[in-house]
């Protein structure tokens, strides 16, 4: 049985879809059968991986509106036991007529139960905002992974987030649970990334990552070139921590010694 984390942060430029991405590289590459749900209108997760929207017979949009199953959606990527779930940004008006639909917060759910059997790890690549979108994926998963950028303003909006996820737990998906809070962008030479990192661990505590992610030029580079960056760069430090992050991920999930 698939363990479901959706990936989201409402504030923008946090490495919210680098980390679904990265994460969801490493736990393929770990052995663990990955499915990448792009669920962000942006598609940036899509191109990240290569993925030419162009080309795309279905896609997110499809599910959004009731109108495929993922299994007729997800493709293989050319990175070891990883599939993605591509979309396009035809699901930002897709958005808009969902509003309408019965099953309007459960329809991602139904879709990955019908194939949460084939997969050990299913990670949703939400959108910047508290939308219908993003509920539907907090409604879907098991655990919800926050990224908080480590600069000013990094914990702006999270209060707000985590109170839709108690409201998200009350009316829909009563196990859902914070998977923990993963600091990027993060900068060992200034003070200021010190600072919040620690305001970090101090709001959060346990929930707190050990692993940092660290600010690098590889990782901003990656996507352009359609890789995570442990395919574009495996040795530099961007790579490393996105390695790390992820196996502590697989301890949090109790699957590390599934492996």
């Amino acid at each position: 049985m698939a363990t479901v984390i959706c990936v989201s942060n409402q504030k923008g430029g946090v490495g919210k879809t680098t980390t679904a991405v990265n994460l969801a590289y490493y736990l393929g590459k770990d052995k663990f059968r990955t499915l990448l749900i792009d669920f962000d209108p942006q598609g940036n997760a899509t191109s990240g991986l290569g993925v030419d929207k162009e080309t795309l017979k279905k896609t997110m949009t499809d599910i959004a509106m009731g109108e495929a199953g993922l299994d007729e959606v997800v493709i293989e990527t050319k990175y070891k036991n990883l599939s993605l779930a591509p979309t396009s940004t035809d699901l930002a008006n897709a958005e808009v007529e969902m509003a309408g639909l019965k099953q309007k917060f459960v329809c991602l759910k139904q879709a990955i139960m019908a194939v949460e059997e084939k997969y050990d790890y299913i990670i949703i690549d939400c959108p910047p905002s508290l939308s219908l979108l993003t509920v539907n994926a907090m409604i879907a998963a098991d655990y919800l992974l926050l990224p908080v950028q480590t600069e000013f303003y990094a914990l702006e909006g999270v209060a707000q987030l985590l109170e839709t996820m108690k409201l998200v737990k009350k009316a829909g998906n009563p196990s859902l649970r914070l998977l923990g809070v993963v600091a990027t962008m993060y900068d060992k030479r200034t003070s200021l990334s010190q600072q919040v990192f620690e305001e970090i661990k101090k709001y959060f505590k346990d929930l707190a990552f050990n692993t940092t992610i660290p600010r690098n030029v590889r990782v901003a580079e990656a996507p352009s070139h359609g890789a995570p960056v442990g395919s574009y760069d495996a040795f530099s430090r961007g790579s490393r921590a996105y390695k790390e992050f992820a196996r502590e991920v697989e301890e949090r999930t109790g699957k590390k010694e599934q492996k």
